[in-house]
Parts: C-alpha cells; sequence; structure tokens
C-alpha cells in the first residue's frame, strides 16, 4: 500500500512523472489488469475511493491513477480523506494535479500525513536547473556530450516541459548507446523556448544589445509574452532604479529602503543604477513611456518593431 500526491505547473512534466511512477509500481506485472486510471473532466472522487478499495484479481495488487484532482473542493473529500485513514494493503494510489489548478490544502495536508508527496517542477536557479536537465538526459538513457547539454539547456529556457518530447525524439532517432553531439541535436530543436525576464535585463545592463534582441525574440515567441508584458518587466526594472535616484544609497540595506527590494535584487539595483547615473535613468523612463505610448496606437508600426528600437536604445545608455 503507498499513497501519493504528484504536483507541478507543467503538465507533462507532471504527465511524465506519474508514468515512471505506475511503471515503477506495476513493475513486471500485467499492466491492463493492475492499473485504474481517472482522468476525464468530469469522474467523481467516490469511483477512486471504491476503485481504491477493491481488492485484485489474478495479480498481487493494483494501482490506481486519478489525475486533475485540485478541481474537487473540501465538500468532495471526505471519502478520500476516510480512505487515508484505513488504507487498502493490495491498493497504491497515485494522484495527479498539473497545471495552474490550486489544490486543497486539506488534499495536500492529508497525503502528506499518510503517503509521499512529489513535486516535479524544476528548480528555479540556473545551475540547479543545469544538474536538473543533466539527471532528466541520464534517467531518459541518452548519452549527450557537455556541449550540446548546454546547447539543449539554453534552448529550453523557461519550458523544461519540452525536454521529455525531444529527449524521446533523439532516443527514437539514435537509439541507445551513441554520444549525441551538438550537431546530432541540432535538427531536432525548433523555436527556442522563452527566457527568464532577468535574463533580459542583465543583458540590457550589460550593454549587450545583440544579446539582449535575441531574448526578448524568444520571450515573445518562445515564452508567448505580449510586447505588452515585457514592457511591464522593462517598467518594473527601471522604476527600481529611478527610486535610488537622490536616495544617496551606499549599501545594499540603503538600496533596499528606497526600492523595497530585498536581498540580492536590492543589492542589483544599486549596481546598475551606479552604471547608469540619475541622468540616464530619468531618459531610459522617457524611452519606456515613449515605447507604451506607441505600443497602444501611438504609432502604425509593428509592436515588435517599437521594442526592438525601444531595447536598442535601452542597452546604448551609460
Amino acid at each position: 500500500m503507498a499513497i501519493y500526491l504528484l504536483t507541478g505547473d507543467d503538465e507533462s512534466l507532471v504527465r511524465t512523472a506519474v508514468a515512471d511512477l505506475v511503471n515503477t509500481l506495476v513493475g513486471d506485472g500485467e499492466r491492463s489488469m493492475m492499473v485504474d486510471e481517472f482522468d476525464a473532466e468530469d469522474y467523481e472522487l467516490r469511483l477512486v475511493v471504491d476503485a481504491a478499495q477493491t481488492p485484485p484479481f489474478l495479480t498481487d495488487k493494483r494501482v490506481i491513477v486519478a489525475r486533475g484532482v485540485s478541481r474537487f473542493n473540501v465538500d468532495d473529500l471526505p471519502a478520500l480523506l476516510a480512505y487515508f485513514d484505513n488504507p487498502l494493503d493490495s491498493s497504491d494510489l497515485v494522484l495527479a494535479e498539473g497545471g495552474e489548478g490550486r489544490m486543497s490544502k486539506k488534499l495536500s495536508d492529508g497525503v502528506k500525513a499518510v503517503g509521499t508527496v512529489i513535486a516535479t517542477a524544476p528548480p528555479k536557479k540556473a545551475g540547479d536547473r543545469g544538474t536538473w536537465i543533466r539527471d532528466q538526459i541520464k534517467s531518459a538513457g541518452v548519452s549527450i556530450d557537455p556541449r550540446a547539454i548546454q546547447r539543449l539547456t539554453d534552448w529550453l529556457g523557461e519550458e523544461p516541459g519540452r525536454l521529455d518530447g525531444v529527449l524521446a525524439t533523439l532516443r527514437g532517432a539514435y537509439g541507445d548507446g551513441a554520444t549525441l553531439s551538438e550537431a546530432d541535436i541540432e535538427p531536432f530543436l525548433g523555436e527556442a523556448g522563452g527566457v527568464p525576464p532577468w535574463d533580459f535585463t542583465d543583458a540590457i545592463a550589460a550593454g549587450d544589445t545583440t544579446k539582449a534582441l535575441t531574448l526578448m525574440g524568444r520571450m515573445i515567441h518562445g515564452g508567448k509574452r505580449h510586447p505588452l508584458q515585457i514592457m511591464s518587466t522593462l517598467h518594473n526594472h527601471y522604476a527600481g532604479l529611478a527610486r535610488l535616484d537622490g536616495a544617496n544609497a551606499r549599501s545594499e540595506q540603503d538600496a533596499a529602503a528606497a526600492t523595497g527590494l530585498k536581498g540580492f535584487p536590492a543589492k542589483k539595483a544599486l549596481q546598475n543604477y551606479n552604471r547608469l547615473g540619475g541622468a540616464s535613468t530619468k531618459r531610459a523612463m522617457e524611452l519606456l513611456a515613449a515605447a507604451d505610448l506607441d505600443l497602444r496606437g501611438g504609432t502604425d508600426l509593428d509592436a515588435e518593431l517599437i521594442m526592438e528600437v525601444l531595447v536598442a536604445r535601452l542597452s546604448k545608455l551609460r
């Protein structure tokens, strides 16, 4: 008997994790006789409980999988929570939620008390995410050289959920055993995924126009961000710097008091302000205001072109 709850923002990652877990639980058993899945939008939770309470037939145990469990509210949970108190020894119960649904705390707390909660979301820090990606590659049985892994990591950006599909394609194309190079994987990479907004603003702050424009293109096309969303990112970035104008901040603590930011973001804002100075920070706000009006109908120019001109001008400020 085991009870699991798998969660995550990316549905594809959750589905992959559920598939791996179910394969482990089934082992060498007959899947068709052991696994009972609930994946429809209108299934009732009582049916999941009934399945979990049903003894196996011609097998040692049964595996019950219920997806999309965040749609159940507190009023739906009594039967499931009662099952948690007296689970059937021959049933493994796998609950899953992948996406933006908000799960009942009573359900997650109930699983924590008697079973295992597995978070499938990859780490947010770049270094930790790189390690996570290498672990996923290893688990998939694919061998990729370090340079190709870095290319794959850069390509994924903020969309690690695309990794599973790429690895499956590479494995199908090359089989097991071969170590793949950057040239080997390149034909299987489509449009690059989105990137974290701080990578974008860091490129602007560093004056790297080419990189900033490339990252903005990925945010728009790969990350599906509207130009107005990118404008909001830029406005928040430079508004933080503007709050330092006249604040005479000399330390991270001074910057935090002036901007409302905490820790490293406050330190970074102070560094960027010191690099720009008051006059260039004011000019940045003027450029943002003008571009914002253009995006809202002030010109007939394409929205992406407006943003490209803006980013090029911002990256030249010193």
